[in-house]
């Protein structure tokens, strides 16, 4: 599918989402991680179904994602983001700043860990000395384990359409499955956010019940991985410009 089929599907897809009546509001700096598996021959993604009570999309099969906390600001780190990374993050926002780059990709760690169990880092360094309180991050001073920004990828940008209840800036991320230090047990469940957790390759991954934008990011992941997935390669940023949505390559 060309850029302008899939730019013209989404168009169509989130018009019957639209509520004309609600109010414009600003979007929520938000971030998304996706895992990958990259020793098949069919590279795999990790993919959860929220549960089906939720408001937000219940049902879909999304990535662990969420919006900043204000301890994603000061959490302590191991390594440090790629340069190109830090500079795609930092493009076409209002105030850009290396903070602002570096909480949006821990959030990311954080959110992953808060729904799936997943830590994200390296226990080489021992336990972090600090974590804010009363986060997720004290998880990962008990376990041992750094979140490591050096091993994740910026690879794209999506902000949810005007005349939305909710509205996310959306910086999606992406980490081999080789980053994954510890898990803790439970977080996944009938009661849960995210009810499973399951293995696909992409193509499985697309004929699965999933955000427009998720379809998208697919896309862009599937064409990253075949270019070699290297960090200099472009980002995409997905956005509405007049009742219509485009993409600009940051």
């Amino acid at each position: 599918m060309t850029d302008i089929e899939t730019l013209a599907k989404m168009d169509r897809l989130v018009s019957a989402e639209a509520n004309p009546k609600a109010p414009t509001i600003r979007p929520v700096d938000a971030a998304t991680l996706i895992i990958i598996d990259r020793k098949p021959k069919s590279p795999k993604v990790l993919m959860g179904k929220r549960h089906q009570g939720l408001k937000f999309m219940p049902g879909k099969f999304v990535f662990p994602g969420g919006r900043i906390e204000a301890g994603d600001r000061s959490m302590t780190v191991t390594g440090a983001l790629h340069p190109r990374a830090e500079q795609a993050l930092m493009a076409r926002v209002t105030k850009p700043s290396a903070q602002r780059s570096r909480a949006l990709a821990l959030a990311a760690i954080r959110e992953t860990c808060e729904e799936t169990g997943l830590l994200l880092g390296s226990k080489d360094y021992g336990s972090p000395d600090k974590v804010p309180a009363g986060t997720a991050w004290s998880t990962f001073q008990e376990r041992g384990v750094y979140p490591d920004l050096e091993a994740l990828h910026f690879i794209g940008r999506a902000i949810t359409p005007p005349k939305r209840v909710r509205r996310f800036d959306t910086r999606f991320f992406a980490v081999d499955r080789t980053a994954i230090a510890d898990e803790v047990e439970g977080v996944i469940g009938p009661e849960a956010e995210l009810v499973e957790l399951t293995w696909v390759t992409i193509a499985q991954a697309k004929a699965l019940d999933l955000p427009p934008i998720t379809t998208v990011i697919l896309n862009e992941l599937e064409a990253r991985i075949a270019a070699g997935f290297g960090h200099q390669l472009p980002v995409p940023f997905f956005h509405q410009q007049r009742g219509r949505f485009i993409k600009e390559l940051l």
